[in-house]
């Protein structure tokens, strides 16, 4: 597949390195030629320094014979025009736009996007990822990482493995065996840092960070076997009360259990506005940084606090002094990742990497066969992909144990209409099934030959 992503930022490099990696053909196009060099130095990419959104730029990174384009800069506005610009002169078949301006995403103005004016196949809203990945962990304060997968019958849940966790020493099989009513199963383990796919005889140890699969109904009484407990939200202080903060207050106060939602904004009009758009929540006008700014919100007694302004290092130390003054959980913004293995010295319970969930949205539209879902795990280490099983797939009427299907690939979970399954070796996969796969990034092209099927490629 030939594809040209726009933006060599963050985003960008990390979906030219999760796609050269799969031996696609990745060309990325920025105007700053430091980036470019980045890109090409480090990856298996070719570089075109240039504007996006010029025809001619986009004429030199093969977009006549181009199969997607990823407009991933830092302006919605060139985006946009880029995706256009590849619809009416290269007739590029796949356009996806990051855009960030809420302006552009609110639901009433949905067919600005229409193919007959401006033809944007997939449109990425960043805030609104990460608003979302923000409510998902205050719903799970005991998990460091969580998804919802199968419609919201299935959670991915990340958990750091403490000295008192019960299950410590034990194989997974024995697991199994002693909880065989649970409708859950570990599917990826990071030890020492490296992320691994365990198999049955492997054991838990203290320190291990534990990916797993199980039904939402059954998420408590994971935590439970796993030594962890979930506290109810019922006090949450956001710092920053930008697209991120407003969007998840937003959240909270429509949620039917009530909340206690502040926020904290140092720039005056920001605060105003989020003010004026909100019912419930009181808006506070101050730095973050300031005790007796934290003292107001009420930062002693809340159960969480959300950090989310634009600067990381703001979040990271904000996160620090509420968790100081008594607050019972922090969870911060971080862009930069080099920063995130400082965390756990700084007792900041869980973190949202932007990068990540945006590459998770753009994966999603990108892999092949019938997928529904994608989810990257870590810095691209691993993918979880939820996909339909179609009548000529490899995996279709054929038994787990069966199947060859790598060291690094698991299968999470098996919906079949509306039954939920935790899958075994004997377990039979049918035609029509949706599962979800966690699978290593290097076995990640193993899983879409799969899944992938002839004739619906995209």
């Amino acid at each position: 597949m030939k594809v040209i992503i726009c933006g060599a930022g963050q985003v960008g490099w990390q979906i030219a390195r999760q796609l050269s990696g799969e031996k696609n053909d990745v060309t990325v196009v920025d105007n700053n030629p430091d980036l470019v060099r980045r890109a090409t130095d480090t990856l298996d990419v070719q570089g075109i320094e240039g504007f996006a959104s010029y025809p001619d730029v986009l004429q030199k990174a093969g977009a006549r014979d181009a199969d997607m384009i990823i407009a991933a800069t830092h302006s919605d506005e060139v985006n946009m025009v880029t995706c256009q610009v590849a619809h009416s002169v290269f007739d590029v078949p796949r356009k996806i736009a990051r855009l960030r301006a809420q302006s552009y995403l609110t639901a009433i103005y949905s067919d600005l996007y229409r193919r007959d004016h401006m033809p944007i196949d997939v449109v990425i809203s960043p805030e609104k990822e990460v608003a979302e990945a923000a409510m998902r962990r205050l719903a799970a304060p005991a998990a460091f990482d969580t998804q919802a997968f199968l419609g919201g019958s299935a959670q991915l849940l990340g958990i750091s493995l403490d000295d008192d966790c019960p299950v410590l020493n034990t194989s997974l099989r024995q697991l199994t065996d002693l909880f065989s009513t649970l409708r859950a199963i570990v599917v990826g383990v990071r030890r020492d840092r490296t992320l691994f796919s365990p198999d049955a005889d492997d054991q838990l140890y203290a320190g291990d960070d534990v990916y797993l699969f199980c039904k939402s109904e059954d998420v408590a009484r994971t935590l439970e076997i796993f030594g962890k407990t979930n506290r109810k939200q019922e006090r949450v202080v956001i710092l920053g009360g930008g697209n991120v903060g407003l969007a998840v207050a937003q959240a909270l106060e429509a949620r039917t259990d009530r909340v206690r939602a502040k926020i904290i904004e140092k720039n005056r009009t920001i605060a105003e506005h989020a003010a004026d758009s909100l019912e419930r929540t009181i808006v506070l006008h101050g730095d973050a940084l300031d005790n007796e700014v934290l003292t107001e919100a009420g930062i002693a007694r809340a159960d969480a606090v959300l950090c989310v302004t634009d600067d990381d290092k703001v979040n990271m130390l904000s996160a620090v002094r509420a968790k100081q003054a008594g607050c019972a959980m922090a969870i911060c913004l971080v862009n930069d990742p080099s920063l995130v293995p400082v965390l756990d010295a700084l007792d900041i319970d869980a973190h949202i990497n932007p990068r990540a969930t945006t590459v998770s949205s753009i994966l999603r539209h990108i892999r092949h066969g019938r997928v529904r879902n994608v989810y990257s795990v870590g810095d691209g280490e691993a993918e979880v992909i939820e996909a339909q099983v179609l009548s000529t797939s490899p995996l279709s009427g054929r038994r787990i144990r069966d199947i060859e299907i790598p060291e690094g690939v698991l299968i999470g979970a098996i919906m079949r209409g509306t039954d939920y399954m935790k899958p075994a070796g004997e377990t039979r996969i049918e035609e029509g099934d949706v599962i979800t796969l966690f699978s290593l990034a290097d076995d990640v092209p193993e899983v879409e030959r799969l899944l992938q099927v002839s004739i619906d490629y995209f």
